[in-house]
């Protein structure tokens, strides 16, 4: 027997972090069961799912549970108290024993739940973050993101083209230069794997195991970068063109799933370079029109794209500048209920 039976973890978790861990952690060691509630805002603009999915999968042994409340965040309102506990109290199954904050409104809720409080870490010493200061800068604050909640906030920039025009090359390069990680092409690893070698005709299920092993690397690597951008060397949309190139066209379902696996843009490296054989390409008489269908591809769908030439210093500078546009805006989060009470209340402030 634990110090308590139920313990009880609140929080909007907008985004899920480390200081929420630690309460999460804390709880878990002194209580039998443990209940972490997310209670989020129609307009906040993380789903509410996801971020119950994140704590499920680093606390699997909490009782996870989630539900919207739109009440204000006046924790000097009795009436904005009663609206919340309508919600917190429709969650519960169970009484609560101790209730888990690190901030002073624990004491309150722990009253209205016949409850004691358990204050931890107070004033954030010993884990200093808020959920207010990460969603003013991911990046920023990316160590204190648990690694589902960097996997689901990492933007991909995925390198295409055809054979031979450096897309691994630039891969290696721009990743040094965005100080982050890459993830290699699986397809080549397994042309040189399958059965038969590279004179066995192509079958289209291999292309199906080359897109899943390729979306398991880049799910992998998401999850444990140094930064919010990953940098990737081919994706789904490729290897649906490469099994136009070896067996034809490709099935409705491949296409589904590349345009469902859509990157944060695309970086086409160009054939302007010297073809070079290394005993695994087909060869330069098929480059330059497997080039152009990809410039075809690209144009026709939604993704932001580039296509990069000249020496590879200067295709890393295009890259890079490229790249950077394109996540200035990509970690934005949209402001919690609270913040957006204090906005409206400095506004009336200063009508009058």
């Amino acid at each position: 027997m634990r110090e308590a039976r139920h313990g009880l973890v609140m929080g909007k978790f907008y985004p899920f972090h480390s200081g929420h861990q630690a309460l999460i952690r804390a709880a878990l060691r002194e209580c039998d069961a443990v209940t972490v509630q997310v209670l989020g805002a129609t307009v906040e603009t993380i789903p509410l799912d996801v971020r119950a999915d994140w704590i499920r999968q680093e606390h699997p042994t909490a009782r996870v549970v989630s539900a919207m409340d739109d009440a204000p965040v006046d924790f000097d309102s009795p009436s904005a108290w009663d609206a919340h506990m309508v919600v917190i109290e429709q969650l519960l199954d169970a009484p609560v024993d101790v209730v888990y904050t690190s901030d002073p409104y624990g004491e309150e809720l722990a009253r209205r739940l016949g409850a004691r409080w358990r204050r931890v870490d107070a004033g954030r010493a010993d884990v200093p973050v808020s959920g207010t200061a990460i969603r003013a800068d991911v990046a920023g604050h990316w160590h204190e993101l648990p690694a589902p909640v960097r996997a689901w906030f990492v933007q991909r920039i995925v390198l295409v083209g055809a054979e031979s025009t450096g897309t691994t090359t630039l891969a290696s390069a721009l990743a040094d230069a965005l100080g982050t990680d890459w993830v290699p092409e699986y397809g080549r690893t397994h042309s040189a794997i399958r059965d038969g070698g590279l004179e066995t005709p192509w079958r289209s299920d291999e292309f199906d195991l080359i897109l899943d092993r390729q979306i398991a690397l880049e799910a992998d690597a998401a999850r444990r970068i140094p930064s919010p951008v990953l940098v990737c060397d081919t994706d789904a949309l490729a290897t649906v063109l490469w099994h136009e190139r070896y067996v034809g066209p490709a099935p409705e379902r491949m296409w589904r799933r590349a345009r469902a696996h859509a990157p944060r843009a695309y970086i086409l490296t160009g054939d302007e370079i010297p073809f070079v054989q290394d005993g695994m390409r087909d060869g330069e008489h098929i480059r330059h029109d497997m080039q152009d269908r990809f410039r075809a591809v690209l144009r026709d769908q939604p993704v932001p794209w580039i296509e990069v030439r000249g020496t590879v210093e200067e295709r890393v500078a295009q890259a890079a500048t490229f790249t950077r546009e394109r996540m200035a805006d990509a970690l934005a989060i949209g402001p919690s209920l609270e913040e957006l009470g204090h906005r409206v209340a400095q506004e009336r402030k200063s009508r009058t």
